[in-house]
């Protein structure tokens, strides 16, 4: 199956809905996504009117953001229901789901959705952040096969993965890459975006570039924030490069000359190329043209 039509989600910033100083800065911001936080960065005594405040955050959209995603707390917890109430009032662009560990987990926050008659372009997105939801993970994805699921990406919560397994975070992540393999995997499958985890020391800009460079090469779509700062470094790292783009045009064109018209694989500069090459070239090109708008 194909990827569904090019998102651009390179850099994703949590913004907790409690701060008035981080939600001050939204203005200003032209990050990809802004996920509004009523989950981890939300203390448990200030859930309530964190949620109270979800209408007016999502009513002063920022100009250069893209998408608005709310995340809410686990519809097991206490507050959760209330969450997902609130937010579909509010008709973010997406609702992201923690803790999620099953298809059901997805699919019972689709049914309120539907019951509240909530517009179709209202998606799902999901944190794969558990030892189960990694093993359930191809289960998950294929959701995205199924528009009426509204899953539409998928989320990396490393540092739960971290300590709810013992694993040691290194600095190369080696002992995670297996896992986050395993979500871009499903991922592909499913034909959904896929996002890269945080990276917690927002100060040293360099490991946070060198974890965005490891995060393309493993496939990912883009990388979930935590500072303003890592917005311009994100997208540099997820944004198509001039010599990729370059490539891509001259795949495009060569597909397209009278010679190959017809044509499933062709020789462009000594190597073979496919349609499946034109595809993607197509895609990377499509991306481009909306990161220019």
């Amino acid at each position: 199956m194909m990827q569904n039509a090019p998102t651009l989600r390179r850099s994703v910033l949590y913004v907790p809905a409690s701060s008035d100083k981080a939600l001050a800065k939204l203005a200003s911001l032209s990050c990809d996504a802004v996920v509004v936080d009523l989950e981890d960065a939300v203390a448990p005594d200030r859930k309530e009117a964190a949620r109270q405040k979800l209408a007016g955050i999502l009513g002063n959209r920022p100009a250069g953001v893209r998408e608005m995603v709310v995340r809410i707390n686990a519809l097991s917890s206490a507050w959760g229901a209330d969450d997902l109430a609130a937010a579909i009032v509010c008709r973010p662009d997406g609702i992201l789901l923690p803790k999620v560990e099953t298809p059901r987990d997805v699919l019972e926050a689709g049914d309120v959705l539907d019951e509240a008659d909530a517009p179709g372009t209202l998606r799902l997105w999901a944190m794969i952040e558990t030892p189960r939801a990694v093993l359930n993970i191809g289960a998950i994805a294929e959701l995205g096969r199924d528009a009426a699921s509204r899953l539409s990406c998928l989320v990396a919560g490393t540092n739960d993965l971290v300590a709810m397994t013992g694993v040691k975070a290194t600095p190369d992540r080696r002992y995670l890459m297996p896992w986050l393999m395993q979500m871009v995997l499903a991922a592909r499958a499913g034909g959904i975006d896929i996002l890269d985890g945080v990276s917690n020391d927002f100060r040293d800009l360099d490991a946070f570039s060198a974890d965005c460079a490891q995060a393309l090469a493993m496939g990912f779509d883009g990388k979930t924030l935590i500072h303003p700062a890592q917005i311009g470094p994100a997208e540099a790292a997820f944004s198509p490069s001039g010599e990729a783009l370059a490539e891509a045009r001259k795949i495009v064109t060569a597909f397209t000359l009278p010679e190959n018209a017809g044509k499933g694989a062709i020789a462009l500069g000594g190597r073979m190329v496919e349609l499946l090459h034109r595809a993607q070239a197509e895609r990377l090109l499509a991306k481009a043209a909306m990161i220019a708008k």
